[in-house]
């Protein structure tokens, strides 16, 4: 079986920072990927996709990239629920990200700060 998705999107707003009770990095994102096709008023649509990246992905994709920076992620899709303090489940469908690439001008300055080549 596959589990793998690869989206090209902006974010919708600055990544921010968070470490869990045993020091993890963990960033949790919404990628904004533009749909191929245009609805009837000649707009572009766009899906809001929920990312979590861990680790050094997290720390890198928070030191350098900002709201509206053009990023690639390839993951895996995961849904899990929970019940709200109303008692109701709520479920959730989010991308696990494997690896982060930054797509902006600015991509090369952020790679070599990380000692990474383009």
């Amino acid at each position: 079986m596959i589990n793998q998705v690869t989206l090209v999107g902006r974010l919708t707003r600055d990544p921010e920072l968070k470490r869990t009770s045993e020091g993890t990095a963990v960033t949790n994102v919404t990628l904004a990927v533009n749909r191929h096709y245009r609805n009837q008023q000649g707009e572009v649509d766009a899906d809001f996709v929920q990312c979590t990246l861990w680790g050094r992905t997290a720390e890198n994709t928070s030191r350098y990239c900002r709201k509206g920076s053009l990023i690639g992620i390839t993951g895996r899709i995961q849904t899990r629920h929970y019940d709200n303090q109303e008692g109701k489940r709520v479920y959730v469908t989010e991308v696990l990200a494997d690896s982060v690439k930054f797509l902006d001008q600015r991509r090369e300055e952020a790679l070599a700060a990380v000692g990474m080549e383009a």
